[in-house]
């Protein structure tokens, strides 16, 4: 059990650690010569039984140092806020207070100290003071103890307690999360190398595992040593202050508010989506667009709140709403953390809440379905949100950014049969048998639209398609909803395009004779393409009956045609298709002078083809350089048209 101690400044937090364990944690020189606390100070109590300690942290209680105090804060199983008896309730106490409030420390005590300094009276009146203090919070049943640490008055009371409230604490819970630490301290040792310190949030970590920084860095680290409650151990649990030495990662890459985690799960974001209440002793209301300080678990980093609920832009003080955390940087979060929310000049508290999504959307975030997806997340076990998830998302699930976010390492939550699944490379999506029909159903309905409006064409391209039908599915879901359609007969594929079943268009035995005839002088015509009238001249057959029947031709996907009576074969597109695709990966986008120099082509034709695959969805304009589209994989290999 880690407890930590809170309150204004010198109202005696490190005196009374120093009275309850012997330790003295106040290390710096300057907390010396100053006799206060700047830093967290640590410091451990053996339990009567099987070994185990009681960690505690010593925060500052200077309102400059309020930011180190949260860092220390987060993740303690039980808080002692400390009110000095000759003092009285001070600004720090009502801070310090909020935070433990917003960050639901699960237990806590109101403890008085310096009770030696003043009467019974005064003594009386600060009790009655503290207690009404703590009544509109979450720590209002808190116990009450009253302490002269210098002279060990009351101290024995409250070490007893604090044993009993260990021995009753239950063993850590295996919830299938990763390890997972907050790092508070980083320094180097002779021998050692780089060592964190930090309290363990969730999972396990052993000598040898590696891990890494879920702050964006390259750098993996595997664990040399392992420090559990200041002893050296060979595992270190959630619940537990630990300190690791690592390998293979530099003492500068490391800061205090970066998290070790493993490998797996590492992850961050510049948007969060946060369950949150504002404190109720606030003077003013919570408005988007208001900029804050965010504090979650070490970190802090600068954001602007976008208000999500209702039609009000607004939280009033003591109410709670959804809320998303618009970061200046990236911070890295998981579903259920909590959040404490500073002013940005960080003089005050404004509120708190817990994570629901810590891989927010910046577009659509305030829909109707998207509240729904906050409200799945909201529920209090993992499988029952991903259930709901996917119940109530009509685009899918990313499963990998799911576990991501929910800090889960191992085997995914069994789904319902007849989801529909989709994978690619170390990503997968699943989307509900419900929601799967009804993209069908819309598929098939732009299709038919399609075909009525252009009877004479064979279809749209599988890229095409999508925006028509089903524009914000993820490409991977949407392959496979498309092949899915393909295996039951609903639609057909020829080439790039798709059509339905019964729509074709069909060739006259005069017009198959015509392409049979063609077939070889359209694929010797290179990169340049053939005209109609050459083809008519040297086969000796009608103009007008050769357009036509090439007309025919590009409309059953056989051929393309990039201006009007100019015709290329699928073999030869394909080839210009892959340069357009090198010359764009090489340059970032493909303009008519790179890609006539890489055809041969003047530039004429150059800038017809690339205008070409622009209409047909492979690329799309951007002033005068075309940018291959990253939803469609048409002519992704050479002579070849995919989908």
């Amino acid at each position: 059990m880690i407890v930590g101690t809170a309150g204004h400044i010198d109202h005696g937090k490190t005196t009374l650690v120093r009275a309850l364990t012997g330790v003295d944690t106040d290390r710096l020189p300057e907390e010396k010569k100053r006799g206060i606390s700047i830093e967290l100070g640590y410091a451990f109590l053996d339990l009567p039984g099987e070994g185990a300690r009681l960690g505690f942290i010593d925060v500052p209680g200077h309102e400059r140092l309020v930011h180190t105090m949260l860092a220390g804060a987060t993740g303690i199983d039980l808080a002692l806020l400390l009110v000095a008896a000759d003092d009285g309730v001070m600004p720090q106490t009502r801070e310090h207070l909020a935070v433990l409030s917003l960050l639901a420390v699960p237990q806590a005590a109101l403890v008085l100290t310096k009770i030696d300094r003043v009467d019974a009276a005064r003594l009386a009146q600060v009790r009655a003071e503290a207690t009404a203090l703590l009544a509109e919070t979450p720590l209002a049943d808190a116990p009450v103890f009253e302490v002269a640490a210098s002279s060990g008055q009351g101290v024995t009371a409250l070490r007893d307690w604090l044993l009993v409230q260990a021995q009753a604490l239950c063993a850590p819970v295996r919830d299938g999360r990763a390890f997972r630490l907050a790092i508070d301290r980083a320094f180097s040792l002779d021998g050692i190398g780089t060592v964190v310190t930090g309290t363990v949030h969730a999972g396990s970590v052993a000598v040898g595992d590696e891990l890494a920084l879920a702050s964006g860095a390259a750098a993996r680290a595997r664990v040399r040593s392992v420090h559990a409650q200041n002893r050296p151990v060979t595992r270190a649990v959630a619940g537990e202050r630990c300190a690791l030495g690592l390998v293979g990662v530099a003492r500068d890459e490391v800061a205090r508010g970066d998290w070790l985690v493993e490998a797996g799960v590492a992850t961050q974001s510049t948007r969060i989506d946060v369950d949150l209440r504002v404190w109720h002793a606030e003077t003013r209301a919570l408005r988007s667009g208001t900029p804050v300080q965010v504090h979650l678990g070490a970190a802090c980093v600068r954001a602007s709140v976008a208000v999500l609920d209702g039609g009000s832009d607004a939280l009033a003080p003591g109410q709670r709403g959804r809320v998303q955390l618009v970061l200046r940087a990236p911070m890295a979060a998981w579903r259920g953390d909590r959040v404490v929310l500073r002013d940005e000049s960080a003089s005050r508290t404004l509120g708190g809440g817990r994570v629901l999504d810590p891989q927010a959307p910046s577009r659509y975030r305030r829909t109707a379905l998207r509240l729904l997806e906050l409200d799945a997340c909201a529920l209090s076990d993992a499988e029952q949100r991903l259930r709901r998830l996917l119940e109530v998302a009509s685009r899918g699930v990313d499963l990998c950014q799911w576990a991501r976010a929910e800090g889960r390492a191992g085997a995914m939550p069994e789904l319902e049969p007849g989801s529909l699944l989709a994978h690619e490379a170390d990503a997968s999506w699943a989307l509900a048998p419900a929601h799967r029909d009804a993209l069908q159903r819309d598929t098939l309905a732009a299709l038919q639209g399609f075909h009525q409006r252009w009877p004479d064409e064979m279809g749209p391209d599988a890229a095409r398609l999508r925006r028509l039908a089903v524009p914000r599915l993820c490409d991977p879901l949407w392959r496979a909803l498309l092949a899915e359609m393909r295996v039951c007969a609903s639609v057909a594929q020829r080439g790039a395009y798709v059509h339905l079943p019964e729509h074709g268009v069909k060739l006259s035995a005069t017009e198959e004779r015509i392409a049979q005839k063609v077939a070889t002088l359209l694929a010797a015509g290179g990169f340049g393409g053939v005209w109609v009238r050459d083809l008519a001249r040297d086969t000796q057959e009608p103009e007008i009956l050769m357009r036509t029947t090439l007309a025919r031709l590009a409309q059953r996907g056989e051929l393309h045609q990039v201006v009007k009576d100019l015709f290329y074969p699928l073999s030869t597109i394909g080839r210009l298709a892959a340069i357009a695709r090198d010359v764009a990966a090489r340059d970032g986008q493909a303009r008519a002078a790179s890609f006539r120099d890489a055809t041969g082509l003047g530039r004429k034709r150059a800038i017809q083809i690339l205008e070409h695959f622009d209409r047909i969805g492979m690329t799309r304009r951007s002033g005068d350089a075309h940018k291959l589209r990253s939803d469609t994989a048409l002519f992704a290999s050479p002579g070849e048209g995919v989908a």
